[in-house]
């Protein structure tokens, strides 16, 4: 199976935790049998994401906001649309997901594990535009991209985007070519790896300004985070990681107001 060698990474990321943080509470699939999520196939991804109920995207119908829909594209009329390419192929029985590592070139988040993608072109669309940036950063032949659904789209404050994933599969493992000014290295990791025990982690933070789970100025929100493949996976691709997963699995996702 393959692993991060660490030779290859350009330097640890900066994780920017604020003074306020403290452990939050375990996966949200902890409470089933470690034998049920062992192992995870791509018929099941793809079954659980194009048959996704998105009835929770419309904030009018969210009677309890989950942190998979507490931001919706109506609230963030100035952000830029973006959208990432979550590819999955399967190898010897298992799911496997397509991820890089952001070069140390990059003005912001260099070092840090993303999926390929980017702003869209002027009346691109997300699926076209995954693909693009798949195939600008990592080489991927747009032609061997089937998408399938979509997932939550969040924002990314830094960037002032809103960012749609887009869920994909290839027929196989995929023939990629990093380019050096965007991507230091790309990667995969088995789905099932994820899920393992001691691997997710939550973190609940407190930043002054920034609305909680409460939907206060400075309450405490979840950042979760991956420790896979010898990389730390956190922010928005750990989100979008934790919900595909939530998804796969049938568990709800975190809700807000959830642990104390």
């Amino acid at each position: 199976m393959p692993t991060a060698d660490p030779r290859h990474r350009t330097g640890p990321q900066v994780i920017p935790r604020p003074p306020v943080h403290r452990p939050g509470g375990p996966a949200p699939w902890s409470d089933l049998p470690t034998a049920g999520r062992a192992s995870v196939a791509l018929a099941d991804v793809v079954a659980a994401v194009s048959g996704r109920d998105r009835s929770g995207d419309a904030a009018a119908t969210a009677t309890e906001v989950s942190e998979f829909s507490r931001t919706f594209a109506d609230a963030f009329p100035g952000a830029n649309p973006a959208a990432v390419l979550v590819a999955l192929f399967e190898e010897a029985g298992e799911a496997r997901v397509l991820l890089t590592v952001r070069s140390a070139r990059l003005r912001s988040h260099q070092g840090e594990v993303a999926f390929p993608g980017g702003k869209l072109d002027p009346d691109e669309g997300v699926d076209d535009g995954a693909r693009r940036e798949a195939f600008e950063e990592v080489g991927l032949d747009p032609s061997l991209v089937t998408v399938v659904g979509h997932l939550t789209a969040m924002p990314t404050v830094s960037s002032n985007t809103l960012m749609t994933p887009v869920v994909a599969v290839l027929g196989g493992r995929p023939a990629t070519t990093p380019a050096p000014d965007e991507v230091a290295r790309v990667f995969d990791v088995a789905l099932a790896d994820l899920l393992a025990d001691g691997v997710f982690a939550e973190e609940l933070w407190a930043v002054p300004g920034r609305p909680g789970m409460d939907g206060l100025p400075g309450g405490e929100f979840p950042v979760w985070f991956f420790s896979v493949a010898g990389e730390t996976v956190w922010g928005a691709t750990a989100r979008v990681l934790t919900e595909l997963l939530c998804l796969v699995l049938g568990v709800p996702g975190p809700a807000s107001g959830r642990r104390g």
